[in-house]
């Protein structure tokens, strides 16, 4: 397979992510960070695959009302612009593309791509998706050849083995993870609520050596507390489920379960986690845009993208 069908251009009007280049083939890549659309997950039904979530890397690329202003004026989330002068090369990488024939075929396509950005050692940003995404992600941070600390954000365990008989939904990316011999410590941040866990699935985290901070423990003890639990020096790769933000600013999810990380706490992990050693990825996933409050969710999703990549460039991983 040729590195140009493992993704196509953003559907609809013509916009990549923040208007920056697009750059569909892979192979060239020549790029610090790459922003990747991966749309579709593994379906637990046969009218699953397409999906409100699968919506959202398009939804995300669209939100931004002037670009300009947020590559080029001053942001304070960050004390300075976006990429802080300096000569940093960002691209967007296209969606990812399916095969309805072949309900596997995307996410052999989409590790292939994330293999492939991540040999070029750029920085690799995910728009998904439902959680389901990650999966291949995991797989292609065998690229590395060191063992990777995962943190994740979310509302639920996700340590399903399979749901109807499917083991790469979304109800399983983190139990798929921790079968991967190149993840390591996994620390596991918001959990709350009721989701597809049962008790056995929170021992299998437990005895596998989660460390699972829930909601509660993580609105007592502190971002800082969360952050210095953590292990130093990465590297990391972070996912980020929505529905692990606040419902009252990630309104647009499937599951709105109060009690989530809020504005300040999710910046404070994103710039602590950035700082304490090298983050080779992070995804978003679990958006769906017609559940959404005005651009509640939206704006929120780009804010915490941005003040991911002004992170990265001011710890200086692009020097």
């Amino acid at each position: 397979m040729t590195s140009n069908k493992l993704t196509t251009a953003p559907s609809g009007p013509s916009r990549t992510f923040l208007d920056y280049p697009l750059e569909l083939d892979l192979d060239a890549l020549d790029a610090d960070i790459a922003v990747l659309g991966i749309p579709f997950g593994m379906p637990y039904s046969t009218d699953a695959m397409a999906n409100d979530q699968s919506c959202a890397p398009d939804a995300l690329r669209q939100a931004s009302e002037d670009s300009s202003y947020t590559r080029n004026h001053y942001d304070f989330d960050l004390g300075g612009y976006l990429l802080d002068g300096r000569n940093i090369k960002i691209v967007d990488c296209g969606n990812v593309s399916a095969d309805m024939s072949d309900h596997g075929e995307h996410y052999r396509r989409a590790e292939m791509a994330a293999r492939k950005i991540f040999n070029t050692k750029a920085t690799l940003v995910t728009l998904g998706g439902d959680h389901g995404i990650p999966i291949p992600i995991f797989r292609a941070l065998e690229e590395f050849g060191e063992t990777v600390t995962l943190v994740h954000v979310d509302a639920h365990l996700d340590w399903r083995e399979d749901v109807n008989g499917e083991r790469d939904g979304y109800s399983s990316p983190i139990r798929r993870a921790s079968e991967m011999d190149w993840v390591g410590p996994i620390v596991q941040i918001g959990m709350r609520g009721i989701g597809s866990a049962r008790a056995g699935e929170v021992e299998d985290a437990k005895a596998y050596g989660c460390d699972i901070i829930d909601a509660y423990e993580m609105h007592d003890i502190g971002m800082k507390a969360v952050l210095d639990r953590i292990p130093d020096g990465g590297p990391y790769y972070l996912t980020i489920d929505a529905d692990g933000i606040d419902p009252t600013i990630m309104p647009g999810v499937m599951s709105q379960t109060p009690g989530g990380l809020n504005w300040l706490q999710s910046r404070e992990l994103v710039h602590g986690l950035v700082n304490k050693g090298r983050v080779v990825g992070m995804d978003i996933v679990e958006i769906a845009p017609s559940r959404d409050v005005g651009k509640t969710t939206m704006d929120h999703a780009e804010r915490l993208i941005c003040n991911f990549i002004g992170a990265t460039v001011r710890a200086g991983y692009y020097d």
